[in-house]
């Protein structure tokens, strides 16, 4: 066996912005495991907001090079690495190879017999209000459901325009942990007459705990409060839905785990991702199968993406193909 990695940058279409700030350029890592006649690959983006960087990363998955070249599997995987962006490119090319080993679709290898094109969000970046406006209404036609960045000074102006520019789409509203226990009913009852239906992480997960005394027939779906399966159970009481990220998660397997884990405690599931390529996508649309909500719109916010490629036909992301990954 054999363990390389490199790191990859891809520019962002015309930038993109949330509450924390804006970007330019998506760097991943993506980590390659080969053996004499297969490799498998995984995609990973280090997130500083979850701890990663890129030299982090790449120092976690030097520090288990040994262990993989002698054979360790997904399993072992799991232990010897926490949740994070370095655990996801390697628990993900562990799949892929396993996949080429046995000559078996992913969607074979987890029981999936007609893995279904599932519709997803397209991400309107935090701007001006008219420009975000400009962009729904440009992208509704063909993106059903608009994922809206809010989190900044105006937000209500933001919907307001928005929704007129697109009076038929679906909202979802992903404030980034912007707002405070200061402008969170007022913001809850601008989504309410915006016709939002779910809303993501409105405050910052310390704080979570604000969400606990609030009413609104908006689903609240917890994103930076869970990372893992081990996180539910503390949800319930204030969330009625989980953001699955496998960047989150740290790969496949773990995401899977989550999924069920929130199944049995009630909550609705999305699936959702960072901006970066159909090599991250494409782990992530195994998920879907098992999600409420779909936000796999990654490459589409990018430049150009890589090829192979997800493919995307009327709103939809379809499951990943063996010649991507899987």
């Amino acid at each position: 066996m054999e363990l390389s990695f490199s790191v990859e940058t891809w520019p962002v279409r015309a930038g993109f912005a949330i509450s924390r700030g804006a970007v330019k350029e998506a760097q991943v890592v993506v980590a390659t495991i080969r053996d004499a006649t297969y490799q498998g690959r995984g995609e990973c983006v280090p997130y500083q907001r979850y701890g990663d960087t890129v030299g982090s990363v790449q120092s976690q998955i030097s520090s288990v090079r040994v262990a993989i070249e002698a054979g360790a599997g997904r399993d072992e995987l799991q232990k010897l690495l926490p949740a994070g962006a370095a655990r996801n490119a390697l628990d993900c090319a562990l799949w892929d190879l396993e996949a080429k080993q046995k000559s078996k679709t992913i969607w074979e290898l987890v029981g999936i017999k007609n893995p279904r094109p599932m519709p997803t969000c397209f991400t309107i970046s935090l701007d001006a209000p008219e420009a975000m406006a400009e962009q729904a209404k440009k992208v509704a036609k063909q993106y059903p459901v608009l994922k809206i960045k809010l989190g900044a000074d105006g937000d209500e102006e933001r919907l307001r325009k928005i929704r007129e520019a697109a009076p038929e789409a679906r909202l979802i509203v992903d404030a980034n942990e912007g707002w405070n226990e200061n402008n969170i009913d007022a913001m809850l009852r601008a989504c309410e007459s915006a016709g939002v239906e779910l809303l993501e992480q409105p405050v910052p997960a310390e704080y979570s705990n604000i969400l606990k005394n609030v009413r609104t027939s908006i689903l609240l779906c917890a994103d930076e409060s869970a990372h893992t399966s081990a996180d539910i159970e503390k949800l319930t009481n204030r969330y009625g839905a989980v953001n699955i990220k496998l960047d989150k998660t740290g790969g496949l397997t773990e995401a899977l785990a989550m999924a069920k884990r929130a199944r049995e405690a009630g909550l609705s599931v999305m699936v959702g991702c960072h901006v970066s390529t159909s090599l991250s996508m494409a782990p992530a649309t195994v998920v879907a199968q098992y999600a409420d909500y779909v936000d796999l719109d990654g490459p589409l916010l990018l430049e150009r993406d890589r090829e192979p490629h997800i493919e995307y036909r009327d709103g939809m992301i379809r499951p990943t193909t063996p010649e991507l990954w899987g």
